[in-house]
């Protein structure tokens, strides 16, 4: 019994260990593709996936949105990125995109800036922090804080979202 858990512990660690060298993942020339929920307050110009209810004089409208994010690795730890994305505001459809850079800092702690709008003129600055979790050679889950600060027609319509990120990296 005790070689079988001193077995599964060496697996466990040696797994641990593999899965936090992240050099590989944000090597320069490599791909980023990415999926983010967003929860929190809905944002307009997601490439996220999001669902949430608002209420309105006329009663509780739901909104929704899905999107995905794609990225080039131009130097090592640095992505320029650019997204896509569909959201269902209640009363009025939006096509979204979204184009910025993500730095990794030491391989494992993104920090993203960027740029988003959607097809009804809104815009926003966005700044984004969080930990990557490599769960092997491609894939990480990158939980987050991100805030989208209004720009233009969208001044002082401002959203602090918690975002748990999905990416492949190849």
């Amino acid at each position: 019994m005790k070689k079988l858990l001193l077995a599964i512990a060496m697996v466990a660690f040696s797994f641990t260990a593999n899965a936090q060298e992240a050099n590989g993942q944000t090597a320069k020339g490599k791909w980023l593709v990415e999926g983010n929920t967003g929860f929190g307050a809905a944002h307009s110009a997601s490439t996220g996936f999001q669902l949430s209810s608002i209420d309105t004089p006329l009663g509780t409208e739901t909104i929704w949105g899905v999107g995905a994010e794609a990225g080039y690795f131009i130097m090592d730890d640095l992505a320029v990125k650019f997204g896509l994305g569909y959201n269902d505001l209640g009363t009025v459809d939006a096509f979204s995109y979204k184009v910025g850079a993500k730095y990794y800092i030491s391989s494992m702690i993104p920090v993203q800036v960027d740029y988003s709008g959607n097809s009804e003129d809104a815009s926003f600055l966005g700044l984004q922090a969080g930990y990557a979790v490599f769960l092997g050679d491609m894939v990480s889950i990158e939980p987050g804080l991100r805030y989208n600060l209004g720009l233009g027609d969208s001044d002082g319509v401002n959203t602090l979202q918690f975002n748990v990120g999905f990416a492949l990296h190849f």
